[in-house]
């Protein structure tokens, strides 16, 4: 079942809402219309796959509890091939869930429920960062950015170390390409969170630490005598060797 509103032929940006309840996908389609917004809306996941490359959507509303499989399922497999902006909403109210999805990928998160305007600015915002974001990468960032044997090429979004791919999660990816674009400054935790995901949340703090942590061991890293990325205690993370772009 597919559920479409607009407001006329020019309305944007266009948002795909997954989630299974039937009112509230209803009303969420036809509040954001409201707001110049062209949405779809549609129940589960097999109906999103489909409507991705017909709609083409700029966002992703995505419930956590849905049919067939979960929201986490759904953006991880979104975010193999993928870079389209999702904020999740879910009923539960577990931040071990929130740091889950955000580690997969997610650009935001919103428990329910909630205002549907809260939902309307969190979209604005999320889509202003995703521009931001897209002339950062336009202007400034090369294809690939080299530190020795270690490369990270950016729209393949692959890391190499020693011409072997590695199999990076898209968080750990972001906050490894942050690091490495500001080799020689010491990256605070606010400031890799607030770049990575564009928002500055206490709650999620420890979630650069774990991710950290898990980017050392797939670069094989000592952390008593750290090759690529290094601790400053009480300041962040400094990212060691110069890069070549």
């Amino acid at each position: 079942m597919k559920i479409t509103s607009n407001q006329g032929t020019t309305t944007y940006p266009r948002v795909m809402v997954v989630d299974d309840d039937v009112k509230l996908n209803r009303l969420l389609v036809n509040f954001m219309s409201q707001y110049g917004f062209e949405v779809h809306g549609v129940l589960t996941p097999s109906e999103a796959w489909v409507q991705l490359p017909k709609f083409q959507p700029e966002i992703i509303i995505l419930d956590y509890m849905l049919p067939e499989t979960n929201g986490f399922e759904f953006l991880r497999k979104l975010r193999k091939t993928s870079e389209l902006p999702v904020i999740m909403l879910t009923a539960r109210g577990d931040p071990n869930d929130r740091i889950a999805g955000l580690e997969l990928g997610a650009d935001d998160y919103l428990s329910k429920p909630f205002e549907p305007r809260e939902l309307v600015a969190r979209i604005q915002a999320v889509l202003r960062r995703t521009d931001l974001r897209r002339l950062s990468r336009a202007e400034i960032l090369p294809a690939c950015i080299r530190a020795g044997d270690l490369e990270l090429f950016i729209e393949r979004r692959e890391v190499c170390l020693h011409g072997k791919n590695l199999d990076f999660s898209s968080a750990e990816f972001e906050i490894l390409k942050d690091l490495m674009v500001h080799s020689g400054v010491i990256r605070t935790r606010d400031q890799i969170l607030d770049q990575v995901k564009g928002m500055n949340a206490d709650i999620f703090t420890r979630t650069i630490d774990v991710t950290l942590s898990r980017i050392r061991q797939k670069l094989g890293e000592d952390p008593k005598h750290p090759v690529f990325i290094r601790t400053i205690y009480g300041g962040g993370y400094l990212f060691i060797p110069p890069v070549e772009r």
